[in-house]
């Protein structure tokens, strides 16, 4: 199966010149899937919008295609319950965290030691939106999640454009990190692959900032191993999500 990690999906609620502004439909995604031979992808909300209860109705439309994640703002007082209440509700895999977008720096045990103890808890992996940027780094991200073995967590981008070094650090340290392709550029796929292998990368996309043949042409150039290349398209995010 090839299995994408990172998109986002909604519907428009604001004026705004940015993406919030229009609709990019999840029936876009699927077509774009399609086209490129992607059979599942996961789908989340932006960071400027978080409706979980669309993304699982989408979750569930699409149970077959779309793996939907949720999110939260770990700045919210009750942002842990609400991790356990909407697995509970929606079923979610997955959480998806967006430092820079709402405010927060990474290494915050206060902030973030609640809501990793909630994946823990009920079996969630996390996702951080980790662009160049103060708020987050590589380092930070492994300072959290060296505490939970447990949580598997992708570092979204890679840490592109200057973190890149120290995300491919962090992973091949760490046993519970991961670097998901999106946003990257191929020399920073190829140098993830040379120095940690293809069992810790995992294909992402980012749609609709990007799309799927696209990224599958750039893991192709960088991965030229068929098994390796497998693996970073979808076997392991299948064996950490426990999908059959």
């Amino acid at each position: 199966m090839i299995i994408d990690a990172y998109n986002n999906i909604w519907t428009a609620q604001q004026k705004s010149d940015y993406l919030t502004s229009e609709t990019y439909s999840v029936e876009m995604m699927l077509r774009d899937m399609d086209d490129a031979g992607v059979d599942m992808a996961v789908g989340c909300s932006l960071g400027q919008m978080i409706d979980n209860d669309y993304t699982a109705l989408v979750g569930w439309t699409y149970s077959d295609r779309i793996i939907p994640f949720g999110q939260v703002n770990a700045r919210a007082a009750d942002a842990a319950d609400q991790v356990r209440r909407d697995h509970d509700r929606h079923g979610f895999r997955g959480l998806k965290l967006h430092p820079v977008l709402h405010g927060y720096h990474v290494v915050d045990h206060g902030l973030l030691d609640p809501i990793f103890d909630a994946c823990a808890e009920r079996g969630i992996m996390v996702l951080f939106n980790a662009l160049d940027d103060a708020f987050i780094h590589p380092l930070g991200i492994e300072e959290i999640a060296k505490h939970y073995p447990s949580v598997p967590t992708i570092i979204a981008h890679m840490g592109t454009v200057w973190n890149v070094n120290e995300a491919i650090l962090v992973a091949k340290r760490t046993p519970n990190i991961y670097l998901e392709t999106s946003s990257t550029q191929l020399i920073e796929v190829r140098m993830a692959y040379r120095d940690v292998g293809p069992e810790k990368i995992i294909m992402g996309t980012d749609w609709p900032g990007s799309d799927f043949d696209l990224e599958r042409r750039k893991i192709a150039k960088a991965v030229p191993n068929p098994a390796h290349r497998a693996m970073i398209e979808g076997e392991n995010l299948q064996r950490l999500l426990g999908l059959a």
